[in-house]
Order: structure tokens, then C-alpha cells, then sequence
């Protein structure tokens, strides 16, 4: 390849954004990538080697049967690995994106909140109660971050700045400064044990599906707080009530949920508990993503170094 030529230079690129942010993604695509063929579904390009998706239909993917490369808009891929794929092609998710900065702020908006009793305190305020608190010991709050790629990683090092013990927890060992790094089934329950504020940060996948049910939920420190902004299908919702009614749990903040919208008379919006919040945490930013996406491409799609690379095994 010519360095002087980019390898978007004519190079047939399909796209398929069913995105509220459609318009914005597929201008500023076409403007960070000004020679390249692209070609916005419906409309199809069947020599297409390359698409840029988000929430694509199995049609789409029918359609474009030469494709070498998939680049996904968000971090989270699992709507897409439940297609039926070109078998050659390779998909890259999203690392970042504007994304780690957001939810590290929500975590930690979230924890402050309940352990700061932030929550009670506006519960008083709507009476105009003045009713002072003693304060916590954060020591008596360790936090275990379920989940170390890298939005997990820059939560668990933003919380530690606040003094909490923090605990880590991934299939393969991570180091992270201030953080206590374990890894494996083997360390799973140990994990789970040190916890009393667990924040769920996981791929969804097959082998973590349901993985907040009652066995692991149970096995938190008494009076475990719940925040999760990964997947709602990573929760157990009818076990999470049962341990908050049973006193195990004080609550949960959750900003998914199994389905999405949450109906207006999901048991989660009457509980006083429960904080739900609709997927916000943490949203791509699209000049990020679409710089981080053209330069990929441009660095060629056979290149052996890509980042964000997906291992179909592993789901993430």
C-alpha cells in the first residue's frame, strides 16, 4: 500500500446506524472519510469490505456477504454477535469514545450518593426535615468493580482516589494501581465476599448472563448496594428484590434493565430503594468514535496490531 494513499481511498464501506445520532454519524463519516464509497442502508453495496454498524439487522448482514471488517459504534457488541456474520470478517468495537470519563463520573455519582446517604437526605429535604447524619467510615464500604476492560478499569482507579478499598475482578488478571486485581472462577466467590458496593461493568455473554442472581448477590457483605451499567440481561431482577426484602441489600442503582423502556409499571419504578436511570451512563461520542473508526480504517484492514479487536470465543 502506498503511505501516502489511505486505505479508505475508494475502499466500498456499508452503513447501517439505527441511532437517533443517524445524521450526525453519517456526515461526519463521510467528511473524516472523504474518498471512500459509502453506502447508507437501506441502500446496498454488495462488494462492500467494510461496515460501520449499530443495532444492524441479520438482512443487512445477508446483504453484504464480503465483508472483511465490522466496526461496531458502541463498546457493548452483543445485539451484533447474535447475528450470523460473514465468516471472514473480523469485528472491532468502540474503546472509549468519550465513554470511560462518563461512566466513572455515574459510579461515582452513584456510590457517593447512597454511602454519603445523599438519597435520605433528599427524602428529608421534600418534608423540610433538618436531619443530620452521622457519618460513614468508606472503610466499611469496600467497592468491587465486576468487570476490568477499559471503562471497568477507569472506574475502579477513579473510586480508589476516593479512599474506598477497591477490588477488581476479571477472567484474566489485571494491574491497577490502588485497586486489588483478582481474576478467574477461582477468586470469584473471594471477590464477591470482600464486596459491599458491587458495580457490574461486564460484557454480556453467554457464561455471564444472569450472573447477579441470588447465589452471587447473596454472598456481598451485609447491607451490599447494587450499581449496574452494563447489561439488564446480567440481572436476576425477581432475586435483587428478594435480597433488598429480605435486608441483605439496601438497593441498587441501576441504569439498565431486562427490557428496555422499563414499562411504567415495572416493580423497580415503586421501589424507594431502587434508582433507575434510562441507559445513560455512559454514551459514545461521535467525533470521538468516528476519528477512532477512520483511523483504523486508514491504517489498513489486514493490519495485525488493531485494537478493540473482538474474540468471537470470548464474546467481547
Amino acid at each position: 500500500m502506498n503511505p501516502l494513499v489511505p486505505a479508505s481511498a475508494t475502499l466500498p464501506i456499508a452503513l447501517c446506524c439505527s441511532h437517533i445520532e443517524s445524521a450526525a454519524w453519517e456526515a461526519g463519516l463521510r467528511a473524516a472519510l472523504p474518498q471512500a464509497a459509502i453506502t447508507a442502508w437501506p441502500d446496498i453495496t454488495a462488494k462492500a469490505q467494510c461496515a460501520i454498524v449499530w443495532s444492524p439487522t441479520q438482512a443487512f448482514m445477508d446483504a453484504h456477504p464480503q465483508l472483511r471488517m465490522i466496526f461496531n459504534m458502541g463498546a457493548g457488541i452483543d445485539a451484533l454477535m447474535r447475528l450470523r456474520l460473514p465468516p471472514q470478517a473480523r469485528v472491532v468495537r468502540i474503546e472509549d469514545g468519550g465513554m470511560a470519563v462518563q461512566m466513572a463520573d455515574y459510579v461515582c455519582h452513584a456510590l457517593l450518593r447512597h454511602v454519603r446517604e445523599f438519597d435520605v437526605y433528599a427524602a428529608s429535604a421534600a418534608t423540610h426535615a433538618w436531619s443530620p447524619r452521622k457519618p460513614r467510615n468508606r472503610l466499611d464500604f469496600p467497592v468491587g468493580v465486576m468487570g476490568l476492560g477499559a471503562l471497568g478499569q477507569r472506574v475502579a482507579a477513579t473510586v480508589a482516589k476516593f479512599d474506598f478499598p477497591v477490588f477488581g475482578w476479571s477472567q484474566s488478571l489485571k494491574a491497577i494501581d490502588g485497586v486489588t486485581c483478582l481474576a478467574g472462577a477461582d477468586q470469584f466467590e473471594r471477590f464477591l465476599s470482600e464486596t459491599r458496593i458491587l458495580i457490574c461493568m461486564l460484557p454480556l455473554t453467554p457464561a455471564t448472563l444472569d450472573i447477579l442472581c441470588h447465589a452471587s448477590l447473596s454472598k456481598l457483605k451485609p447491607g451490599g448496594y447494587l450499581i449496574n451499567v452494563a447489561r439488564g440481561a446480567h440481572l436476576v431482577e425477581a432475586d435483587l428484590l428478594a435480597l433488598i426484602d429480605s435486608g441483605h441489600l439496601a438497593g441498587a442503582t441501576l441504569d439498565v434493565t431486562r427490557t428496555e423502556p422499563a414499562g411504567v409499571d415495572h416493580p423497580f419504578w415503586q421501589r424507594p430503594e431502587i434508582t433507575l436511570t434510562p441507559h445513560i451512563a455512559a454514551q459514545t461520542v461521535v467525533s470521538e468514535a468516528i476519528a477512532q473508526i477512520a483511523a483504523k480504517i486508514d491504517g489498513g484492514l489486514d493490519s495485525a496490531d488493531l485494537s478493540g479487536l473482538v474474540d468471537p470465543a470470548k464474546g467481547y
